[in-house]
C-alpha cells in the first residue's frame, strides 16, 4: 500500500486513538491528480451530517493538468463524501459527541486500483503532552545512536 499523502500535523498535534481505513468519492481527474501526489491533507477533517454520511472537508487535490480547460470551474477543496460502513460511522458518531473528540484523515493510499483514506479518531494534546513525546523521541534517537556506535 503505497502512501500518497501524511498529514503530518496530525501526529503531531493530536493523540491518535482508533484508525478506520474509508473509501473516498472522487471525479476521474481527481483519482489521477491523486495518485500522481497533487494531494494535500493539511487543515482538513472529517464531519458526519444529519443524514448520517461522512464528508471530508478542506482536503487539496490540485486539478489534472492533462484533463485539459474544460475543468475552468474546477473547486480543489471541495467536500467529497467517504464511504465507510454504517456501522463503523455510528460508532464513530457516538464517541465523537460523548467524549469530544475529533475525526481527521490521518493519510492517503492506494490498495489496488482504489484510493483509500485512513481516518482516525484523536484527541488534542497538551502542551506538556507534545514536550514529552519530543523528549521520547530525543533519548530513543541517542540509545539507537550509541547502538550503532558500538557495533
Amino acid at each position: 500500500m503505497p502512501t500518497i499523502a501524511k498529514n503530518k500535523y496530525a501526529h503531531h498535534d493530536y493523540e491518535i486513538l482508533e484508525k478506520i481505513e474509508a473509501g473516498i468519492l472522487l471525479t476521474g481527474p481527481e483519482v489521477k491528480s491523486a495518485k500522481s501526489g497533487q494531494i494535500n491533507l493539511k487543515g482538513s477533517y472529517i464531519t458526519i451530517d444529519s443524514k448520517s454520511e461522512a464528508w471530508l472537508i478542506n482536503c487539496h487535490i490540485s486539478s489534472y493538468r492533462p484533463a485539459g480547460p474544460a475543468q475552468n470551474s474546477y473547486n480543489p477543496t471541495r467536500s467529497r463524501k467517504l464511504l465507510i460502513n454504517k456501522n463503523e460511522l455510528i460508532s464513530i458518531n457516538t464517541k465523537t459527541h460523548k467524549s469530544g473528540l475529533t475525526i481527521l484523515p490521518l493519510s492517503v493510499y492506494t490498495k489496488g486500483s482504489l484510493i483509500k483514506i485512513e481516518v482516525g479518531i484523536v484527541k488534542g494534546k497538551k502542551k506538556f503532552d507534545k514536550r514529552e513525546d519530543i523528549k521520547k523521541r530525543d533519548t530513543d534517537r541517542e540509545i539507537r545512536r550509541s547502538i550503532r556506535n558500538k557495533s
